[in-house]
């Protein structure tokens, strides 16, 4: 009889000496590579610190730093503000920088040309005309400013309401506006002036009362395009109530086109003013502004031709610097319009 073979001892047999050594081996190998990874995994509190670089995103620029930097890549723009800065600096400073006091009079100076002591010349009074464009420049710029400012006011709470509210309110707001619209500026602001009197104030509360309308129609669209915004209803639901809603969300959101519209209607308002004095219902001599000056001026065109000639100047390089940085401003507070 044959011996009784196991199973195992038949695999045993089958299996190579090599083969069965390479297995044997490859065991051993595996469970030193495991033996290892376990001692040399580091324990509670042997953790390697990673040292991990934070990254800080770039700070972002502000809405007005980006118009800054637009503007002033505007050389039209600059030259404006340069104008512009020249002038308020003059208005400060004009005690310092006229020679002679705007009413002090010199009979035997009468309508004298420019010369050294006059650099443009005497007027029908023997008074310096380069100081009296000077101190001019005083009231021009307190009439621009103060009437631009009182149009802004109003007509900005007008188009708020009108745009905020809609309905009833808006038709009727609007159309008192429309009806405004229908008469040329300088006519209203005449029609005014001749209603109040001649006068600084008056002149003031007419150019201001003319120039309402064109605020409260721009304020009005662009409370149209922002009451249904997100950040608006947002506002709502936290329980703002509609002078917060309209005085902190919506009104600062409207500041681009009021500003524009400002420093536009701030050349606008200076010549409306000059053009009341020039026909006798603006401010009066001996007050030097530059319209009265005109006004006196055409008198003696053909003899003292200087008379005319600077303060038209005058009136003429403010505008011009108004206006090129109105048109900067422009293109600077939303560069799309530009193309």
């Amino acid at each position: 009889m044959s011996p009784n073979i196991d199973d195992n001892d038949l695999m045993d047999k089958g299996t190579p000496p090599k083969a069965k050594d390479l297995t044997r081996n490859d065991e051993v190998v595996k469970n030193y590579q495991s033996q290892t990874e376990i001692h040399s995994s580091p324990g509670v509190g042997q953790e390697k610190s990673i040292d991990v670089k934070t990254i800080v995103p770039p700070k972002r620029k502000s809405q007005w730093a980006e118009v800054w930097k637009r503007l002033i890549k505007n050389k039209a723009a600059i030259v404006g503000m340069i104008i512009i800065v020249a002038l308020i600096l003059t208005a400060i400073f004009a005690d310092f920088i006229a020679p002679y006091h705007y009413e002090t009079q010199d009979l035997d100076k009468v309508r004298m040309a420019p010369n050294s002591d006059n650099w443009f010349g005497t007027d029908n009074f023997g008074r310096d005309i380069f100081s009296r464009v000077v101190y001019g420049s005083r009231i021009s710029i307190m009439v621009g400013f103060i009437a631009v400012g009182v149009a802004m006011i109003v007509g900005g709470i007008l188009g708020s309401i009108s745009g905020y509210y809609s309905g009833k309110i808006d038709n009727v707001i609007m159309r008192l506006m429309d009806v405004l619209l229908a008469i040329p500026g300088i006519l209203l602001a005449i029609a005014i002036a001749a209603a109040l009197g001649p006068g600084l104030i008056n002149v003031m509360i007419a150019v201001g009362i003319a120039s309402i309308p064109r605020y409260a129609r721009i304020v009005r669209a662009s409370v149209l395009s922002l009451r249904d915004q997100e950040f608006v209803e947002a506002a709502k639901a936290v329980g703002a109530n509609d002078f917060r809603i309209i005085t902190k969300y919506i009104l600062p959101n409207c500041m681009a086109p009021i500003i524009v519209q400002a420093t536009l209607g701030v050349a606008e308002a200076i010549l409306s003013a000059a053009g009341l004095s020039f026909i006798g219902l603006g401010i009066q001599p001996p007050t030097p502004e530059w319209g009265a000056m005109l006004s006196t001026a055409r008198i003696y065109i053909r003899d003292a031709w200087w008379m005319a000639i600077f303060p038209g100047l005058a009136i003429m390089f403010t505008i011009f610097g108004l206006n090129l940085l109105g048109d900067g401003l422009r293109d600077a507070l939303d560069p799309r319009l530009k193309s």
